[in-house]
């Protein structure tokens, strides 16, 4: 039997790769002649590079630029070839910032922007922005001011791009660009399909985690408005409905109306990287997973990805989570669900002894399959 093990990371316990590890030795000693294939998978969020390094020849790049407080810190992208892949977490990430300086209000995404910029001086025609994990809401106000474009409030006064100057922009200048856009394909990796603004939009769903008030996400929604309101009037892109156009903080809307960007799924990135499919199709079972599967999950995660291609070639799929949040979206078909946390005595220690408990799971499915091969009923 050929098995298929494609996950996600498990978010603060282990990395795609270690998942693909343990779960492989855990079939293995249940069955030394099974045949296994790893794809560690990503969905565009943060660690998105780390799972690519496995399937791409990249380049590190490494540089100072400027944090979400516009304070310097050394960090890196990747390239290979003329693309460069950049994630915005690198620069512009919550980690980055302590408990207590988180407030997009005062964040940027500049560093992300002077990341860009050093990517096509050094030759970048197409980049891949990944934007999962920013600490900013912006608009992308942040990136388009290190490539260029400058905001000015009513009295002439140069803005600088932080969340709370959102509703301040009255005229914005695009006559002294670092580069051509025309030149350079952005595609901003997307796994969220969030409008600008609204009750859905970046503000209200994302910015209370980022450290806003009530009354800032309010002000933060109105900055957001605002801005779409000005950017159509300007003959920029109209980004006011666009699915994701919210993501970051509304850096992907920011992206498509200051850098000419398309907004591509995450997961359907890596299918075509990873060459899932093809995998899929050699396969006789598929194991996938996440930290946590919920009602999240069926709306582009890695798991629903997978499941869609296995569905479309009728493989079996189980899933193995640290935890899970009943009852399991049926649209995803699996056929078996496991959880770490299932194994455990407390969340700690799921996270703690993932790796182990990952090869319990994955010895017990081996020897299930081996004893009851009508459990996969495709």
């Amino acid at each position: 039997m050929k098995i298929l093990i494609a996950p996600d990371k498990f978010k603060g316990s282990l990395t795609a790769q270690a998942v693909c590890i343990a779960l492989a030795k855990g079939l293995k000693k249940a069955n030394p002649n099974l045949e296994i294939i790893t794809r560690p998978m990503a969905d565009g969020g943060d660690g998105s590079l780390e799972v690519l390094a496995h399937y791409v020849d990249l380049k590190t790049v490494s540089l100072e630029v400027e944090d979400p407080l516009f304070r310097p810190i050394n960090t890196a992208y990747q390239m290979a070839g003329t693309t460069a892949y950049i994630e915005m977490a690198a620069a512009s990430g919550l980690a980055l910032l302590k408990e207590k300086e988180r407030n997009c209000m005062d964040t940027s995404s500049y560093g992300t922007g002077e990341l860009i910029l050093d990517a096509i001086k050094k030759g970048a025609t197409t980049i891949y922005l990944f934007i999962g994990g920013s600490a900013t809401n912006d608009a992308g106000m942040g990136i388009a001011s290190a490539l260029g474009w400058v905001f000015y409030s009513k009295s002439g006064e140069i803005l600088v791009p932080i969340g709370e100057n959102l509703t301040k922009v009255h005229r914005i200048d695009n006559s002294f660009l670092f580069y051509k856009p025309a030149k350079v394909a952005v595609k901003v990796i997307c796994d969220v399909n969030n409008p600008f603004y609204g009750a859905n939009g970046a503000a209200y769903v994302y910015a209370p985690q980022k450290g806003a008030t009530a009354e800032e996400v309010k002000e933060l929604d109105k900055g957001l408005r605002h801005l779409a309101t000005l950017l159509k009037a300007a003959n920029y892109a109209d980004i006011a409905d666009i699915p994701g156009a919210g993501a970051a903080g509304g850096v992907g809307g920011g992206a498509m109306a200051f850098l000419d960007a398309t907004l591509v799924s995450g997961i359907q990135t890596f299918l075509e990287l990873t060459q899932l499919e093809n995998a899929i199709k050699a396969c006789d079972l598929v194991i996938t997973g996440e930290g946590k599967l919920d009602n999240q999950t069926a709306q582009g995660k890695v798991i629903s990805g997978v499941c869609q291609l296995a569905k479309e070639h009728d493989k079996p799929v189980i899933a193995v989570c640290g935890a899970v949040d009943l009852p399991t979206p049926a649209s995803l078909g699996l056929q078996a669900v496991y959880t770490v946390l299932s194994k455990s005595q407390s969340v700690n220690e799921a996270m703690d002894k993932a790796a182990e408990k990952l090869e319990i799971i994955a010895c017990e499915i081996g020897r299930l399959l081996d004893d009851s091969p009508h459990f996969l009923k495709k």
